[in-house]
């Protein structure tokens, strides 16, 4: 087959062929045009997903895991960075018709201190580091912390683990070859496991100037998932038996477009994520790149965070000779929205042409197969 447009993020000429679902740069005699003009990008990211998680809660078995990662390959996202699931997807490796999953095994808590069922609960903490091993053995290349929750004695968010053994906890995923981030919704729990080497932060609310210089100074990523952070009013209606937390997660959703601005103002790497699975439907990465430019990215830019500026920062290549075939295409310019961004006209998955304008997302609501 053969692709012909514009790329991004320089808007140049782009003409390649694909053969036994790899690009090629070099002509192919006797191939098939498959799409001709408009706008041709390697394959969208989500780079904080949760497959096997269900929509509104709990969790699903192989088939409903299935059923999300098509949705997400239908509006383009074609690599998943899965940020904590009770489910082995493994098997889903298996399937040339499904987004590459970069998994980071099951997120790590402590006991009552993360949504029930989900999390490995760590009775001690000095357990902690040899849980991080064995889930950077059985992940793919990451693991995840819950860094901070709400602590019902207390009645607000407080950190989860002391600073010192987060120093060896995350040392031992380094040991391993893996990366580590952590969920991180309020201020405390940030200096603790910045300063410890850790690798990413999600969420990240509760950043402030001084953990802003800190994340600098370290290179520590940001997925900040915007999205998700739009249901904490909600979290808070809820909280009625705890008013301070309520009062703490309103101020967090408040300044978050601030806190996000600055991080990036910084200089910060900043990357795009939907927390999709939970509170979040599957397939919805063209809203979070909106929402990424409304707090001061570039059209650009943000459409790099969930594009390729995030395939570097995971390992992944992109449009390249010899790289996998995954890529989409529009008709227009993908920066132009994210009704545009939802609705590409081809995506072509390991070489394959998977989905054809089909309009799968809804924002609002659940996941469309």
């Amino acid at each position: 087959m053969r692709v012909r447009g514009r790329g991004l993020p320089d808007g140049s000429d782009i003409d390649l062929w694909i053969d036994n679902g790899f690009l090629s740069v070099d002509p192919i005699a006797d191939a098939d045009f498959v799409h001709d003009g408009g706008w041709i990008l390697p394959g969208l990211v989500d780079a904080h997903c949760h497959v096997g998680i269900e929509y509104g809660g709990g969790h699903t078995d192989l088939t409903g895991s299935i059923r999300q990662a098509q949705t997400e390959r239908g509006v383009g996202a074609l690599l998943l960075r899965d940020a904590g699931s009770p489910v082995d997807t493994r098997e889903l490796d298996e399937r040339d018709d499904l987004p590459r999953i970069i998994r980071a095994g099951r997120h790590i808590a402590s006991p009552k201190r993360y949504i029930p069922g989900l999390a490995i609960d760590i009775e001690d903490a000095s357990q902690l580091p040899e849980a991080v091993a064995q889930q950077a053995r059985f992940g793919d290349g990451w693991v995840k912390l819950v860094g901070d929750w709400i602590d019902r004695s207390v009645g607000d968010l407080r950190p989860l683990w002391d600073d010192s053994i987060l120093v060896d906890a995350i040392a031992a995923a380094h040991a391993e070859g893996a990366r580590v981030t952590a969920h991180v919704f309020g201020e405390d729990a940030l200096p603790g496991l910045i300063a410890a080497g850790i690798d990413c932060i999600e969420h990240g609310t509760g950043l402030t100037d001084e953990t802003i210089e800190m994340m600098v100074d370290h290179r520590t990523a940001l997925v900040p998932t915007l999205i998700n952070i739009e249901t904490f009013p909600g979290i808070a209606d809820s909280a009625t038996r705890y008013p301070v937390y309520a009062r703490h997660m309103r101020a967090l959703h408040a300044r978050v477009a601030d806190t996000v601005g600055r991080a990036h103002d910084a200089g910060i790497s900043i990357y795009a994520g939907t927390d999709a699975g939970g509170s979040i439907a599957h397939g919805r990465i063209a809203d979070e790149v909106a929402a990424l430019a409304r707090v001061g990215l570039s059209p650009t830019d943000a459409l790099g965070a969930a594009c390729w500026d995030a395939r570097s920062w995971l390992g992944r290549p992109g449009l390249e000779h010899g790289a996998p075939a995954d890529l989409v295409v529009y008709s227009e310019d993908p920066r132009g929205g994210p009704d545009v961004l939802a609705n590409p006209e081809l995506v072509i998955l390991r070489g394959r042409v998977t989905d054809r304008g089909r309009h799968t997302t809804s924002r609002s609501g659940a996941e469309d197969d």
